[in-house]
């Protein structure tokens, strides 16, 4: 549910801006451009970003909670332990997003594409990926308890090292997905094989 925005920030161009420790509250960010912009440790706390460019900008430590992203693209976007539970995208495109650890815990990402995208041990607890394409992408030791796959299209995914605990490999698509042995265990024991030495 989109939080009430109080203050509006219309058309500005944060283009290659460098911020560091600002705190943004229920604001509304209505087509900013923030392409290529250094953001060290800013909060955005339920925000909403409507059609707002975040191409090759780069987050490190920032918090992004309970946001909602509407049209959003995030070309070559690097977040680095950024925390962005609670948040959803909403028609967003991707494309190369690199995520490096943080919490994204409870996010809503049904049905994006993020293939060739990267999240390496990424908190991803009961996120919300149903649907999503992560064709050819990485999801590195990533924590997946509770998250929703079903739908999912993990083609030459890397899973490396991710809890899979709760995934049920009949309702995604794992074709030449990269997995570990203990990997290839869980995915059997959820298949209803019986796995002896």
């Amino acid at each position: 549910m989109t939080q009430p925005t109080e203050k509006t920030i219309w058309s500005t161009d944060w283009d290659s801006v460098e911020i560091s420790g600002e705190s943004h509250r229920r604001v509304l960010f209505q087509d900013v451009d923030m392409t290529e912009l250094v953001d060290h440790g800013s909060s955005f706390e339920e925000c909403h970003f409507s059609n707002v460019r975040f191409n090759v900008s780069v987050h490190d430590d920032a918090r992004f909670v309970n946001c909602t992203f509407t049209r959003c693209s995030f070309f070559d976007a690097t977040f680095d332990g950024c925390k962005l539970t609670g948040s959803v995208f909403d028609g967003c495109t991707y494309g190369l997003l690199k995520v490096e650890g943080g919490d994204w815990s409870y996010v809503g990402l049904a049905g994006a594409d993020l293939r060739g995208s990267v999240f390496r041990g990424t908190r991803l607890r009961e996120a919300d990926l149903s649907g999503v394409r992560l064709e050819g992408a990485e999801l590195r030791r990533a924590d997946l308890s509770g998250a929703s796959l079903r739908g999912a299209e993990l083609t030459r995914c890397d899973l490396r090292g991710s809890d899979l605990s709760t995934l049920d490999p009949l309702t995604v698509t794992l074709k030449n997905a990269i997995i570990d042995p203990f990997q290839a265990t869980v995915v059997a024991g959820a298949l209803g094989l019986d796995v002896r030495d």
